[in-house]
């Protein structure tokens, strides 16, 4: 008996040991800038080297240079209000055939439409309901908006679309472009490049909300990674019985193409020809939330940290966000340097 409860009591002590609960340790820190001399001081000339001094205890520090980017106070900003800017370029060949092309924009297409196959993991388009959702959709042509390529052997600049009327709609949009080639003549060949959907800010930053990348691609905004939409290239056999479909080449930043080439000669031009590229949804108020950089982890020692940070002539707000984690909890401490640039 006297073994028995011997036995339980270290089971209790022992199940006590495991509720115990690992609290953080407080952080203490503290942060200055100086000069490469040691000089502390908060104005900088654009040409010089900003070290900033540290102390404390804390395990982790982020940095937020203040730079666009990197501001502290936009780390969590998805959404922006700005004027939303489509632009490209398109080059028309092969034949004459008038309205081949149109820009359209759609706020209800419910999107792509897959299906399994019988490889386990495998997930495939399913083609008919997807031109079903395309049918039943709502599409706005927007063509008037652009300038269009009349021929010739280089490519003509869409000019800036505003789309701000659909971003006041504050819904995720669908923008394509589709082909119409009519058959008995020379069917066009079309070639889109430099596409890009822009969010332009009223501190003129610039934000890529879409171009040619691939979902395993980026769009980058001022160093920071978001991945790419990609297009979908679909044609419905019943208004293209020859099969003409966009060639969709995937690129980064003003890279990749789409390229659709029709009937090239009139015998072969033996029936019309419908197909559709399209890249979506879209929040045409979309921004890629700023980022910090780690400068120090668990096992780092670090008393200084010069920043690689090129400032233009201005005031920023770098930020340093200290922190020291367990599996229970976080202590943090934020600190903000407030800085001048000026010029040499």
């Amino acid at each position: 008996m006297k073994l028995l409860n011997i036995i339980m009591l270290a089971g209790v002590l022992t199940l006590a040991a495991c509720e115990k609960t690992i609290e953080s340790k407080p952080v203490v820190f503290d942060v200055f800038s100086t000069k490469t001399n040691g000089q502390s001081t908060a104005t900088f000339k654009t040409t010089d080297t900003i070290v900033y001094q540290l102390s404390g205890n804390a395990d982790i520090i982020t940095f937020y240079s203040g730079a666009i980017g990197q501001r502290y106070a936009f780390r969590n900003r998805t959404t922006a209000n700005g004027t939303p800017q489509l632009q490209f370029s398109s080059l028309r060949a092969n034949g004459t055939q008038t309205n081949s092309i149109q820009l359209l924009i759609s706020s209800d297409f419910k999107g792509v439409v897959a299906k399994s196959q019988t490889i386990t993991g495998v997930i495939t388009r399913d083609t008919a309901a997807t031109n079903a959702n395309i049918a039943a959709a709502g599409w706005t042509d927007i063509s008037a908006r652009a300038t269009w390529s009349a021929g010739g052997i280089t490519a003509t600049a869409s000019g800036i679309i505003n789309l701000s009327d659909y971003a006041k709609q504050e819904k995720p949009v669908f923008i394509a472009f589709k082909y119409n080639a009519a058959a008995g003549s020379i069917q066009n060949k079309w070639t889109i490049t430099n596409f890009s959907l822009n969010n332009l800010l009223e501190d003129n930053t610039i934000y890529t909300q879409a171009n040619f990348a691939a979902s395993n691609q980026s769009i980058t905004n001022y160093g920071v990674n978001t991945p790419g939409l990609g297009w979908l290239s679909i044609l419905d056999e019943k208004v293209n019985a020859n099969k003409y479909a966009w060639v969709y080449t995937t690129g980064v930043g003003t890279a990749g193409s789409l390229v659709i080439t029709g009937a090239s000669t009139v015998a072969t031009a033996t029936a019309s020809a419908e197909a559709w590229a399209i890249v979506g949804p879209v929040d045409l108020r979309k921004v890629t939330p700023d980022a910090g950089v780690g400068i120090k982890d668990i096992t780092a020692k670090v008393a200084s940290y010069t920043a690689a940070t090129v400032y233009p002539v201005g005031n920023y707000k770098p930020t340093f966000v200290a922190t020291n984690n367990t599996v229970d909890g976080t202590s943090a401490v934020v600190k903000e340097i407030p800085l001048t640039i000026i010029a040499p």
